[in-house]
Protein backbone atom coordinates (compact mmCIF):
# COMPACT_ATOMS: atom_id res chain seq x y z
CA UNK A 1 0.00 0.00 0.00
CA UNK A 2 1.44 3.10 -0.75
CA UNK A 3 2.42 5.92 1.61
CA UNK A 4 -0.71 7.42 3.15
CA UNK A 5 -0.85 11.64 4.50
CA UNK A 6 -1.82 11.73 7.57
CA UNK A 7 -2.80 15.15 9.24
CA UNK A 8 -1.04 16.21 12.82
CA UNK A 9 -3.24 14.06 14.78
CA UNK A 10 -5.49 15.68 17.42
CA UNK A 11 -5.92 14.66 20.85
CA UNK A 12 -9.28 14.76 22.63
CA UNK A 13 -9.34 14.46 25.93
CA UNK A 14 -13.19 13.38 27.05
CA UNK A 15 -14.56 12.41 30.45
CA UNK A 16 -16.51 9.25 30.12
CA UNK A 17 -18.76 9.76 33.18
CA UNK A 18 -20.17 13.21 31.52
CA UNK A 19 -18.99 12.89 27.94
CA UNK A 20 -19.62 16.32 25.86
CA UNK A 21 -21.40 15.29 22.26
CA UNK A 22 -19.78 18.45 21.10
CA UNK A 23 -16.41 16.85 21.20
CA UNK A 24 -17.37 13.79 20.35
CA UNK A 25 -19.10 14.90 17.35
CA UNK A 26 -15.61 16.57 16.14
CA UNK A 27 -14.02 13.14 16.00
CA UNK A 28 -17.45 11.65 13.65
CA UNK A 29 -16.64 14.50 11.26
CA UNK A 30 -13.47 12.83 10.94
CA UNK A 31 -15.01 9.62 10.76
CA UNK A 32 -17.40 10.69 7.94
CA UNK A 33 -14.57 12.33 5.78
CA UNK A 34 -12.94 8.50 5.74
CA UNK A 35 -10.14 9.08 8.33
CA UNK A 36 -8.95 7.43 11.48
CA UNK A 37 -10.27 8.34 14.84
CA UNK A 38 -9.01 6.19 17.96
CA UNK A 39 -11.35 6.09 20.47
CA UNK A 40 -11.98 3.87 24.17
CA UNK A 41 -13.84 1.02 24.47
CA UNK A 42 -14.88 -0.95 27.60
CA UNK A 43 -12.12 -3.63 26.47
CA UNK A 44 -9.43 -1.81 25.00
CA UNK A 45 -8.81 1.47 22.87
CA UNK A 46 -9.80 0.80 19.01
CA UNK A 47 -8.45 2.63 15.97
CA UNK A 48 -11.68 3.13 14.19
CA UNK A 49 -12.60 3.86 10.28
CA UNK A 50 -16.23 3.95 8.53
CA UNK A 51 -16.78 0.06 8.08
CA UNK A 52 -18.26 0.66 4.83
CA UNK A 53 -15.76 2.63 3.09
CA UNK A 54 -12.86 0.57 2.01
CA UNK A 55 -10.82 3.29 1.07
CA UNK A 56 -10.61 4.60 4.96
CA UNK A 57 -10.85 0.90 6.18
CA UNK A 58 -7.59 0.17 4.30
CA UNK A 59 -6.09 3.19 6.21
CA UNK A 60 -6.54 0.67 9.36
CA UNK A 61 -4.49 -1.86 7.85
CA UNK A 62 -1.42 0.44 6.90
CA UNK A 63 -1.25 2.31 10.29
CA UNK A 64 -1.40 -0.99 11.94
CA UNK A 65 1.10 -2.49 9.96
CA UNK A 66 -1.70 -5.65 9.81
CA UNK A 67 -1.67 -8.11 7.99
CA UNK A 68 -4.67 -8.22 5.26
CA UNK A 69 -5.62 -11.67 5.71
CA UNK A 70 -6.67 -10.62 9.40
CA UNK A 71 -10.56 -9.32 9.62
CA UNK A 72 -11.41 -6.44 11.83
CA UNK A 73 -14.63 -6.42 14.27
CA UNK A 74 -17.13 -4.05 13.71
CA UNK A 75 -18.64 -1.55 15.97
CA UNK A 76 -22.52 -0.94 16.13
CA UNK A 77 -24.41 1.24 18.41
CA UNK A 78 -28.14 0.05 17.59
CA UNK A 79 -29.54 -3.06 16.30
CA UNK A 80 -30.74 -1.26 12.87
CA UNK A 81 -27.25 -1.38 12.05
CA UNK A 82 -26.81 -4.92 12.46
CA UNK A 83 -29.58 -5.63 10.03
CA UNK A 84 -27.53 -3.34 7.24
CA UNK A 85 -23.89 -5.38 8.25
CA UNK A 86 -25.67 -9.07 7.91
CA UNK A 87 -29.31 -10.27 6.45
CA UNK A 88 -29.17 -13.79 8.03
CA UNK A 89 -29.53 -13.43 11.91
CA UNK A 90 -30.41 -16.57 13.50
CA UNK A 91 -32.46 -16.68 16.32
CA UNK A 92 -29.16 -17.34 18.76
CA UNK A 93 -27.47 -14.58 17.48
CA UNK A 94 -30.61 -12.35 18.62
CA UNK A 95 -30.90 -13.74 21.98
CA UNK A 96 -27.01 -12.92 22.32
CA UNK A 97 -27.04 -9.28 21.30
CA UNK A 98 -30.60 -9.01 23.65
CA UNK A 99 -28.62 -10.51 26.74
CA UNK A 100 -25.45 -8.87 26.22
CA UNK A 101 -25.03 -5.94 24.22
CA UNK A 102 -23.64 -3.26 25.13
CA UNK A 103 -20.83 -5.47 26.18
CA UNK A 104 -17.73 -7.54 25.41
CA UNK A 105 -19.34 -10.03 23.44
CA UNK A 106 -18.08 -9.98 19.52
CA UNK A 107 -20.03 -12.68 17.08
CA UNK A 108 -19.32 -14.06 13.94
CA UNK A 109 -22.51 -13.84 11.34
CA UNK A 110 -23.01 -14.09 7.77
CA UNK A 111 -22.13 -10.56 6.14
CA UNK A 112 -24.27 -8.62 3.93
CA UNK A 113 -23.06 -7.73 0.31
CA UNK A 114 -22.48 -3.59 1.61
CA UNK A 115 -20.13 -4.77 3.58
CA UNK A 116 -16.00 -4.22 1.92
CA UNK A 117 -14.31 -7.08 1.41
CA UNK A 118 -11.53 -5.32 3.44
CA UNK A 119 -13.50 -5.53 6.71
CA UNK A 120 -13.73 -9.47 6.35
CA UNK A 121 -10.70 -10.29 4.64
CA UNK A 122 -12.29 -11.39 2.03
CA UNK A 123 -14.38 -13.83 3.97
CA UNK A 124 -18.87 -14.41 3.67
CA UNK A 125 -18.48 -13.83 7.58
CA UNK A 126 -18.08 -10.62 9.61
CA UNK A 127 -17.36 -9.46 13.33
CA UNK A 128 -20.01 -7.23 15.00
CA UNK A 129 -20.36 -5.95 18.63
CA UNK A 130 -21.44 -3.25 20.31
CA UNK A 131 -19.37 -1.31 22.91
CA UNK A 132 -20.28 -0.83 26.55
CA UNK A 133 -18.61 2.48 26.58
CA UNK A 134 -20.56 5.79 26.28
CA UNK A 135 -17.98 7.78 25.01
CA UNK A 136 -17.70 4.59 21.61
CA UNK A 137 -21.98 4.38 21.69
CA UNK A 138 -21.62 7.95 20.98
CA UNK A 139 -19.21 8.38 18.38
CA UNK A 140 -20.90 5.48 16.27
CA UNK A 141 -24.00 7.25 16.35
CA UNK A 142 -22.77 10.58 14.96
CA UNK A 143 -21.10 8.86 12.87
CA UNK A 144 -23.79 7.75 11.13
CA UNK A 145 -22.19 4.15 10.36
CA UNK A 146 -20.73 1.25 11.82
CA UNK A 147 -17.20 1.61 12.73
CA UNK A 148 -14.59 -0.98 11.96
CA UNK A 149 -11.86 -0.71 14.64
CA UNK A 150 -9.01 -3.15 15.53
CA UNK A 151 -6.76 -2.55 18.79
CA UNK A 152 -5.19 0.68 18.29
CA UNK A 153 -1.74 -0.37 18.65
CA UNK A 154 1.07 -1.92 15.85
CA UNK A 155 0.27 -5.31 14.96
CA UNK A 156 1.73 -8.10 17.50
CA UNK A 157 2.01 -5.49 20.52
CA UNK A 158 0.18 -5.77 23.51
CA UNK A 159 -3.41 -3.77 23.11
CA UNK A 160 -3.53 -0.25 24.90
CA UNK A 161 -5.60 -0.23 27.76
CA UNK A 162 -5.43 4.09 28.61
CA UNK A 163 -5.00 7.55 26.17
CA UNK A 164 -1.18 7.21 27.56
CA UNK A 165 -0.59 4.02 25.78
CA UNK A 166 -2.14 5.18 22.30
CA UNK A 167 -0.71 8.52 22.37
CA UNK A 168 3.00 6.96 22.51
CA UNK A 169 1.98 4.46 19.55
CA UNK A 170 -0.49 6.41 17.46
CA UNK A 171 0.68 9.99 17.95
CA UNK A 172 0.98 11.63 14.35
CA UNK A 173 -0.12 8.40 12.43
CA UNK A 174 -3.91 9.21 12.93
CA UNK A 175 -6.05 11.86 12.68
CA UNK A 176 -8.41 11.79 16.35
CA UNK A 177 -7.24 10.29 19.43
CA UNK A 178 -10.05 10.15 22.04
CA UNK A 179 -8.31 9.97 25.58
CA UNK A 180 -10.62 8.58 28.23
CA UNK A 181 -8.83 7.23 30.56
CA UNK A 182 -8.31 3.62 31.37
CA UNK A 183 -10.44 1.28 29.93
CA UNK A 184 -13.24 -1.12 32.29
CA UNK A 185 -11.80 -4.55 30.96
CA UNK A 186 -8.30 -4.37 30.25
CA UNK A 187 -8.67 -7.30 27.69
CA UNK A 188 -10.48 -7.61 24.36
CA UNK A 189 -13.91 -9.06 23.53
CA UNK A 190 -14.94 -12.69 23.62
CA UNK A 191 -15.28 -13.89 20.10
CA UNK A 192 -17.84 -16.47 19.00
CA UNK A 193 -18.60 -17.97 15.49
CA UNK A 194 -22.68 -18.34 15.59
CA UNK A 195 -22.21 -19.81 11.82
CA UNK A 196 -21.79 -23.25 12.68
CA UNK A 197 -24.07 -25.98 13.72
CA UNK A 198 -22.66 -25.85 17.19
CA UNK A 199 -20.66 -22.45 18.62
CA UNK A 200 -17.33 -21.82 17.92
CA UNK A 201 -14.68 -20.05 20.65
CA UNK A 202 -12.30 -18.34 18.54
CA UNK A 203 -11.20 -15.67 21.21
CA UNK A 204 -11.69 -15.76 24.73
CA UNK A 205 -12.16 -12.57 25.90
CA UNK A 206 -13.75 -10.07 28.68
CA UNK A 207 -16.80 -12.22 28.88
CA UNK A 208 -16.26 -15.85 29.96
CA UNK A 209 -17.63 -17.98 27.78
CA UNK A 210 -19.06 -20.20 30.87
CA UNK A 211 -22.00 -17.43 30.49
CA UNK A 212 -22.70 -17.38 27.61
CA UNK A 213 -22.78 -21.16 27.25
CA UNK A 214 -25.34 -20.66 29.70
CA UNK A 215 -27.27 -18.31 28.24
CA UNK A 216 -27.69 -20.74 24.98
CA UNK A 217 -27.89 -23.40 26.62
CA UNK A 218 -25.79 -25.64 24.15
CA UNK A 219 -22.03 -26.62 23.82
CA UNK A 220 -19.48 -23.94 22.80
CA UNK A 221 -16.85 -25.97 21.06
CA UNK A 222 -13.20 -24.17 22.79
CA UNK A 223 -10.42 -25.03 19.88
CA UNK A 224 -6.95 -25.58 20.45
CA UNK A 225 -6.17 -22.08 18.75
CA UNK A 226 -8.86 -20.21 21.36
CA UNK A 227 -6.45 -21.74 23.98
CA UNK A 228 -3.75 -20.17 23.26
CA UNK A 229 -1.94 -23.44 22.48
CA UNK A 230 -1.22 -23.41 18.71
CA UNK A 231 -1.56 -21.05 15.99
CA UNK A 232 -5.39 -21.01 13.68
CA UNK A 233 -4.88 -22.05 10.43
CA UNK A 234 -6.96 -19.73 8.98
CA UNK A 235 -7.70 -15.83 10.56
CA UNK A 236 -11.72 -16.16 10.61
CA UNK A 237 -11.48 -13.55 13.27
CA UNK A 238 -8.62 -11.58 15.16
CA UNK A 239 -6.56 -12.63 17.64
CA UNK A 240 -6.32 -16.22 15.75
CA UNK A 241 -3.38 -16.11 14.09
CA UNK A 242 -0.24 -14.69 14.20
CA UNK A 243 1.88 -13.31 17.28
CA UNK A 244 -0.22 -10.94 19.25
CA UNK A 245 -0.19 -9.00 22.64
CA UNK A 246 3.84 -9.61 22.88
CA UNK A 247 6.26 -7.57 24.47
CA UNK A 248 9.78 -7.08 22.12
CA UNK A 249 11.56 -9.12 24.76
CA UNK A 250 10.84 -12.84 25.17
CA UNK A 251 8.82 -13.78 27.55
CA UNK A 252 7.93 -17.93 28.82
CA UNK A 253 5.13 -18.96 30.50
CA UNK A 254 5.68 -21.51 33.12
CA UNK A 255 2.37 -23.61 33.76
CA UNK A 256 1.24 -26.65 35.86
CA UNK A 257 -1.76 -29.14 35.64
CA UNK A 258 -2.47 -28.79 39.28
CA UNK A 259 -3.10 -25.28 40.25
CA UNK A 260 -4.28 -26.50 43.64
CA UNK A 261 -0.89 -26.72 45.64
CA UNK A 262 0.39 -23.07 44.91
CA UNK A 263 3.67 -23.37 46.98
CA UNK A 264 4.19 -26.49 45.42
CA UNK A 265 4.13 -25.02 42.31
CA UNK A 266 5.62 -21.11 43.11
CA UNK A 267 8.77 -23.36 43.70
CA UNK A 268 8.61 -25.03 40.68
CA UNK A 269 8.72 -21.41 38.73
CA UNK A 270 11.29 -20.05 41.21
CA UNK A 271 14.10 -22.71 39.78
CA UNK A 272 13.18 -22.00 36.31
CA UNK A 273 13.65 -18.22 37.07
CA UNK A 274 17.01 -19.28 39.19
CA UNK A 275 18.18 -21.30 36.40
CA UNK A 276 17.88 -18.36 34.65
CA UNK A 277 19.44 -15.90 36.52
CA UNK A 278 22.62 -18.22 37.56
CA UNK A 279 23.03 -18.62 33.73
CA UNK A 280 23.29 -14.59 33.93
CA UNK A 281 20.12 -13.57 32.36
CA UNK A 282 18.32 -10.62 33.76
CA UNK A 283 14.63 -11.50 34.11
CA UNK A 284 11.25 -10.52 35.89
CA UNK A 285 8.87 -12.42 36.86
CA UNK A 286 5.03 -11.39 36.54
CA UNK A 287 3.52 -12.82 39.66
CA UNK A 288 0.17 -12.88 42.02
CA UNK A 289 -0.24 -11.75 45.54
CA UNK A 290 -0.33 -15.24 46.60
CA UNK A 291 3.06 -16.49 45.44
CA UNK A 292 4.97 -13.16 45.06
CA UNK A 293 6.65 -13.86 49.36
CA UNK A 294 7.94 -17.24 47.37
CA UNK A 295 10.07 -15.43 45.10
CA UNK A 296 12.72 -13.65 47.77
CA UNK A 297 15.56 -12.28 45.34
CA UNK A 298 13.92 -12.31 42.12
CA UNK A 299 12.76 -8.94 40.32
CA UNK A 300 8.91 -9.43 40.52
CA UNK A 301 5.92 -7.49 38.72
CA UNK A 302 2.14 -7.75 40.25
CA UNK A 303 -0.15 -9.22 38.35
CA UNK A 304 -2.89 -9.02 40.70
CA UNK A 305 -4.86 -11.70 43.23
CA UNK A 306 -5.80 -14.99 42.25
CA UNK A 307 -9.24 -14.52 43.84
CA UNK A 308 -9.91 -11.46 41.17
CA UNK A 309 -9.00 -12.27 37.65
CA UNK A 310 -10.50 -9.46 36.76
CA UNK A 311 -8.09 -7.69 38.07
CA UNK A 312 -5.38 -10.08 36.78
CA UNK A 313 -6.85 -9.23 33.24
CA UNK A 314 -7.04 -5.76 33.90
CA UNK A 315 -3.25 -5.40 34.50
CA UNK A 316 -1.86 -8.51 32.16
CA UNK A 317 -0.80 -5.57 29.33
CA UNK A 318 0.03 -2.64 30.94
CA UNK A 319 2.40 -4.97 32.69
CA UNK A 320 3.29 -6.57 29.28
CA UNK A 321 4.32 -3.20 28.16
CA UNK A 322 5.87 -2.24 31.40
CA UNK A 323 8.28 -5.19 30.33
CA UNK A 324 10.18 -3.62 28.01
CA UNK A 325 10.75 -0.42 29.81
CA UNK A 326 13.01 -2.67 31.87
CA UNK A 327 16.71 -3.86 31.78
CA UNK A 328 16.06 -7.27 31.95
CA UNK A 329 16.50 -9.84 29.34
CA UNK A 330 13.67 -12.11 29.71
CA UNK A 331 10.37 -11.88 31.34
CA UNK A 332 8.61 -15.07 33.03
CA UNK A 333 4.85 -14.95 34.24
CA UNK A 334 3.03 -17.37 36.10
CA UNK A 335 0.26 -19.68 34.43
CA UNK A 336 -3.51 -19.53 35.92
CA UNK A 337 -6.00 -22.33 35.54
CA UNK A 338 -8.23 -22.42 32.48
CA UNK A 339 -11.52 -21.43 34.51
CA UNK A 340 -13.39 -17.73 33.77
CA UNK A 341 -11.11 -15.02 32.70
CA UNK A 342 -8.34 -17.72 33.71
CA UNK A 343 -8.67 -18.82 30.03
CA UNK A 344 -8.77 -15.63 28.88
CA UNK A 345 -5.44 -14.64 30.75
CA UNK A 346 -4.04 -17.82 29.47
CA UNK A 347 -4.73 -17.48 25.87
CA UNK A 348 -2.94 -13.64 25.94
CA UNK A 349 0.12 -15.10 27.78
CA UNK A 350 0.87 -18.03 25.52
CA UNK A 351 0.40 -15.81 22.35
CA UNK A 352 2.68 -13.06 23.67
CA UNK A 353 4.91 -16.03 24.39
CA UNK A 354 4.85 -16.72 20.91
CA UNK A 355 3.91 -20.27 22.64
CA UNK A 356 7.37 -20.81 24.78
CA UNK A 357 5.69 -22.75 27.49
CA UNK A 358 7.18 -24.24 30.13
CA UNK A 359 4.54 -27.35 31.71
CA UNK A 360 5.83 -29.16 35.08
CA UNK A 361 3.36 -31.73 36.64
Amino acid sequence: MRELAVKPTKVIEIDPSSPKTEYILEAARVIKEGGLVIFPTETVYGLGADALNSLAVRKIFYVKNRPLDNPLIVHISNLDQLEILSSDLSEDVCRLAEKFWPGPLTVIIRKSEKVPDEVSAGLETIAVRMPAHPVALKLIELSETPIAAPSANPAGRPSPTSGEHVKRDMMGKVDVIIDSGETLFGVESTIIDMTRNLPVLLRPGALPVEEVQRMLNKEIIIPESARGLIEASEAIAPGMKYRHYAPSKPLHVVETRDYGNLERYSLEVFKHVKGLIDKGVKVVLLSTVETTQYYRGVKTLNLGSRKNLFEVARNLYKLLREIDELDIDIAVSEGFEEKGLGLTIMNRLRKASGYNIITIN
